[in-house]
């Protein structure tokens, strides 16, 4: 089987000689299909720099990402206008939905700015409201949804244009423990029945327990690898390995989800 990503000696660096900045420094992985990553590290230790890169929000200084086959930093004009729309969907801390737009509006948005039929939307759209369980706000604006509804709308906009993986930039992070909890079984459910692919950037080891494998940063570099053995060992199990890990880089967690 082939990597649906490839990180190749990827680099960023800001700033010049002694003021310079190593972001990321040189940072080498792969992505399997229907893989579920986890990019753990402290505040500063390049893992949104790494996703930004990715995203093509960011040129990196150095390296290579290549998505299916493709090195993405050499794509222009239409041909990136399609790998940022239908090759990767995304799903941020604070929702990013736009106000004046009802849930459903906000779902559909992407498969109009790309022309899928309406037949086609409507199929789309009827799968991921039933499993996200969302048909209730279909028609209510953001401002009257809650912060665990208006994430499972983010995601089910990011998935819609059926994309070949989702970044999740902290998905938890503006939502309560019994969000979360909530928020990472559908993932989970999302990576292991429909074999969706996702790279997940987090600072809490909580919602890293859900992984299938998780990659720690400190200071632009892996500093270590964890593998959840599956199916031997428990989230709690695997969890309590990330803390060890989280620890020696400064980080922890009282409560799994």
């Amino acid at each position: 089987m082939e990597p649906i990503l490839m990180i190749e000696s990827l680099k960023k660096y800001y700033g010049k000689s002694a003021n310079q900045t190593k972001a990321l420094n040189g940072i080498t992985f792969q992505v399997m299909p229907g893989e579920f990553l986890g990019i753990m590290g402290s505040s500063g230790s390049g893992k949104s720099t790494l996703l930004n890169c990715i995203a093509t929000v960011t040129a990196p200084t150095g390296g290579s990402i290549t998505m299916k086959g493709r090195q993405i930093h050499s794509l222009k004009g239409a041909a990136l206008a399609d790998y940022r729309g239908k090759e990767v969907g995304y799903l941020f801390q604070n929702f990013e939905l736009l106000d004046n737009l009802t849930g459903q509006e906000n779902i559909l948005l992407p498969l109009s700015l790309h022309h899928v039929t309406e037949k086609e939307s409507k199929v789309r759209l009827e799968q991921l409201v039933s499993y996200l369980e969302i048909k209730d706000v279909l028609n209510k604006f953001p401002s009257q949804m809650s912060g665990g509804q208006k994430q499972r709308v983010a995601a089910a906009r990011a998935l819609i244009l059926h994309p070949h993986i989702i970044l999740a930039d902290e998905p938890t992070g503006a939502l309560d423990s019994k969000n979360a909890k909530a928020l990472m079984e559908k993932l989970t459910g999302l990576n292991v029945d429909a074999n969706a692919t996702i790279l997940m950037v987090t600072h809490d080891p909580n919602a890293a327990s859900y992984c299938k494998r998780i990659l720690f940063i400190q200071d632009g570099a892996i500093f270590h690898e964890l593998r959840r053995n599956i199916p031997d060992e428990s989230k709690q199990a695997f969890y309590e390995r990330i803390l060890k890990v989280t620890a020696q880089l400064g980080g922890g967690s009282a409560h799994v989800l």
